[in-house]
Order: C-alpha cells, then sequence, then structure tokens
C-alpha cells in the first residue's frame, strides 16, 4: 500500500505525492516470506533441562521457565593456599542471585602434588584437607571445614554442588614389586591416610582381571573397574566414595574426569547406585561418540561438538557452521555446553559463543574467569536471565549464512520464548523473520537495538542486530 504526502510549494499551492516506502517494505517481506526456509532442529514436548536433583527453594536461586545454568567454580592454577573454597563460597550469594543454579568444584581429595595440586592426580579420596600427607594437611584449596561450609551455603542459597571425579588413575602411591609386570610399580595405595580404600597392584593394570583397558592417562596406575573391591569402594559400599560423597558430604551431583580412559558402564553404574546430576568429559567432537557414550552412561556428556563448531564459525566468519550437527541437537537433555574450560580456551569471540549457548538448549556452563575477570559481567548476567526467563521449548533455524544467524525458541507451557539475532559482520543487520507472535510489540531484551516492532497478523516482523554482536527479542511483557 503507497503512502500520500502532502508537500507544501513555494507559490502556496499543495500537492500530493506517493511514497512508495511501504512498497519498499512490503517488496521485502514478500521475499523474506520466499526465501525463508525454517529448520525444525529438535523435536520433543519442550521441557527444560532438567538436573534430577529436588532444591530446598530456600534461597535466592529459582528455577525459570528456561532452566538453570552452572557455574565453573574454578581455573587452572586458582591461587594457592587454602583459600579457594573461602573464595568460592563468598561469591555464592552473587551467583544464586544473577541465576546460577549450580557450581561445579574442582577435585576435592588430596592429590600427589599436595598443597599444588589441581586435584587430577588423587591419593586418597576420603583426604579432603584433614590429614597430612603429600606435604600438606589443607588441599591445594583449603580444609575439609571450609568445603562443607561452602557446601552448605550453596544449599541455604538453593543451589547444587558438583564433585569433579576422577576415577581413571591414580597417583602418590609408594613403590611395589609387581607380580604382574615383573618390575616395581607406584601402586601401594595401603598407606593413604584415611585408612579407606587401601589400594595395591591388584587393584590397577595390568592385574589378575584383564592387561588394561580403555586408556592410560599421563603414565599414572590406571584403576582397574573390573575389580569387585574397586567397585565396592567407588560405589557399591554404603561408606565408599560415592556415598560418602553425597550423603556425608553433600554433593549433588558428579563431572567425571578423562571418562575416555574406562568404559561407560562405570558412571552407569556408579549413578545407579548413588543418582545426582552427571556429565562426562568425553573431550572429542565426534557427535556419534559423544551420544553414544551418554546413553551407555545413563549422564550428561559435555558438548565438545558444539564448541568446535562454534570456534569454527564465530572465529573463522562462518555462521553457515551452526547448522551442522551437535550433542544438543541430537539430545538437548543430555548436553552440557560451554565456551571455556579449564583446560581448553579457542573461542576468540566469546560473547557470541555465550549468546548462542544461553539462548539454546542444553545445560549451559559459565567458566568462572571468563564471569569474573574477562567479560562484561552485566552482559553475562542479562544473557543468564534471558536463558532462566526466556530460552524456552523446541529449537528453529530461521536464517543462516557467513555473517548472521537466526534462530527461535518456540516456547512452552505458556512462555512465549525467543528469537536470537546474531550477526558476525562489522554493519548493522536487519532481517524479517516468522515469529509464534501475533499483533504484539516485542524488544530486544539485550538492550543493544532501541527497535520496539509490532508482529503483523501472520506473526512476521522486522528485526536488527548490531555489528559483531546479537539481540534476543521476545514480547514486551
Amino acid at each position: 500500500m503507497r503512502r500520500l504526502t502532502k508537500v507544501l510549494l513555494g507559490t502556496g499551492l499543495t500537492m500530493f505525492l506517493f511514497s512508495c516506502e511501504e512498497d519498499h517494505a512490503v517488496t521485502e517481506l514478500d521475499k523474506a516470506q520466499e526465501n525463508t526456509h525454517i529448520i525444525q532442529v529438535t523435536d520433543h514436548e519442550g521441557k527444560p533441562f532438567d538436573t534430577g536433583t529436588n532444591g530446598s527453594e530456600q534461597g535466592r536461586f529459582t528455577a525459570g521457565p528456561g532452566g538453570g545454568v552452572m557455574m565453573q567454580g574454578f581455573y587452572w592454577d586458582v591461587p594457592a593456599g587454602g583459600t579457594w573454597w573461602e573464595t568460592v563460597e563468598g561469591k555464592l550469594g552473587d551467583w544464586s542471585t544473577a541465576g546460577i543454579q549450580s557450581v561445579w568444584l574442582p577435585p576435592v581429595s588430596k592429590a600427589q602434588n599436595g598443597p599444588y595440586s589441581m586435584g587430577y592426580d588423587p591419593t586418597d579420596y576420603f583426604d579432603f584437607g584433614d590429614y597430612n600427607q603429600n606435604g600438606t594437611v589443607e588441599t591445594r584449596f583449603g580444609s575439609k571445614t571450609e568445603l562443607q561450609s561452602l557446601i552448605s551455603t550453596a544449599h541455604a542459597e538453593n543451589m547444587e554442588v558438583y564433585a569433579d571425579i576422577v576415577l581413571n588413575h591414580n597417583s602418590g602411591g609408594q613403590l611395589e614389586a609387581n607380580q604382574y609386570t615383573g618390575t616395581n610399580t607406584w601402586t601401594d595405595f595401603t598407606g593413604v591416610a584415611s585408612g579407606k580404600f587401601l589400594r595395591s597392584q591388584h587393584d590397577f593394570h595390568p592385574n589378575w582381571v584383564h592387561g588394561g583397558d580403555a586408556g592410560y592417562f599421563g603414565g599414572f596406575p590406571d584403576l582397574c573397574h573390573d575389580v569387585p573391591y574397586v567397585q565396592d569402594w567407588l560405589w557399591n559400599r554404603s561408606d565408599g566414595v560415592a556415598k560418602y560423597y553425597k550423603n556425608t558430604m553433600g554433593f549433588d551431583g558428579w563431572r567425571f574426569d578423562y571418562v575416555k580412559g574406562f568404559d561407560p558402564w562405570v558412571v552407569a553404574a556408579w549413578n545407579n547406585a548413588v543418582g545426582g546430576f552427571s556429565v562426562g568429559e568425553l573431550w572429542d567432537s565426534d557427535v556419534n561418540w559423544l551420544e553414544s557414550w551418554a546413553n551407555a552412561a545413563n549422564s550428561s556428556v559435555f558438548d565438545f561438538a558444539c564448541y568446535y563448531k562454534m570456534n569454527d564459525a564465530f572465529d573463522g566468519n562462518n555462521l553457515n557452521i551452526l547448522n551442522d550437527d551437535m550433542m544438543w541437537k541430537r539430545n538437548p537433555y543430555k548436553a552440557v555446553t560451554f565456551v571455556t574450560n579449564h583446560d581448553t580456551d579457542e573461542i576468540w569471540n566469546k560473547m557470541l559463543a555465550y549468546a548462542y549457548i544461553l539462548t539454546h538448549e542444553g545445560y549451559p556452563t559459565i567458566f568462572y574467569s571468563d564471569y569474573e575477570e574477562w567479560l562484561d559481567k552485566e552482559r553475562l548476567n542479562n544473557l543468564i536471565w534471558i536463558h532462566n526467563n526466556k530460552a524456552t521449548g523446541t529449537t528453529s533455524i530461521l536464517h543462516v549464512d557467513n555473517d548472521e544467524y537466526v534462530a527461535r525458541r518456540n516456547g512452552y507451557n505458556g512462555n512465549p520464548g525467543l528469537i536470537v539475532y546474531i550477526n558476525n559482520s562489522s554493519s548493522w543487520k536487519t532481517r524479517w523473520v516468522p515469529t509464534n507472535w501475533y499483533n504484539i510489540q516485542i524488544k530486544d531484551f539485550t538492550g543493544h537495538s532501541s527497535w520496539y516492532p509490532t508482529t503483523q497478523g501472520g506473526g512476521w516482523v522486522q528485526i536488527q542486530c548490531p555489528p559483531n554482536s546479537y539481540s534476543i527479542w521476545s514480547p514486551n511483557i
């Protein structure tokens, strides 16, 4: 439809001219309707990610319609000296207020490198910083009392706490003559200070059961999970590692380290025995392997396929790669997404990556250093709020090319969902997109755009996105 415009001429005459601006807009819309091919990425009931634990609902964190967010509560080589548990505890209130549901801690038990260890070389699973061994009483992170205080404070905030569990290998044992190798090996753990889970050559590969398993790590003694004694102490006994950590220490779930090193039935047996949230570190971009492992282990898995695709897409200036397969697309209820962790930090354009994982399905993870040191905390808090309150339902991709990516969360249980627009170019972009909202005003909840457009009767609307940034749209309610 053309618009009639009144023009006053210098002679006092008045002329009426027709403007073609609306015709131009209609043409753009017609083109968009003709060229938009919606890809329905996921197909399920629409429920948000569920960690499977029941919170007390006493703290400031309460799960929103979109679910929660995990915080990785450490980075590699956090300050030594036994202060880290106190540092994390001091941040829990702010994290809870920001919408963080859970905190993943580093391995909490005494390790070979004593006061300097990040915990991934475990010696005594039951020494939380209360026995004098490996050159220290406290761990690098603090004492057992301080750890228990952290967990108690988290629970008071209605937050969950996940323990990092190293089951593949041990370190810090004494030398013994090994009948299976004919050499001396560092496999004598019969003198650990806690007096629990005393191990010897019979509990490591090679041994009386078989010669090896899925993989050794770093030359450390490799635990044999087929030994009944090992199974008993790890997950079967009421005073074993899994049940002591959950029932006595109060952990709500598990991050399993280096699961390439042992078969997935080990994690499945652990989870079956003790329950709680579970995620495995299967460091591989092969989405088929990620999916098959998660199913066999009855566990979530870190979505390394998504991580590497985001790296290629955002840093390689080709957002078409976001069309590729990822674990969250296969099974969003078993995918834990992330942008950085303590082992790998390759993505340069992190805010675009966080905008992606915090608007898409799966269980998104925030890295401590990104949140507390490297990135804009307020922008991250905004994305966390959007995730918890707006990122609902299944996912549809509306448009993707080298520079632009537009996806829609289709809403669930009365929540309208959202549309995320990511722009990897150096200029402003606009695009007509189909929504699930009709004749309703929407807004960009990031504040990056000042537009307040109203959707048409058919649901179509024009939105914009600033350069090298993102906008996230939902009804203005």
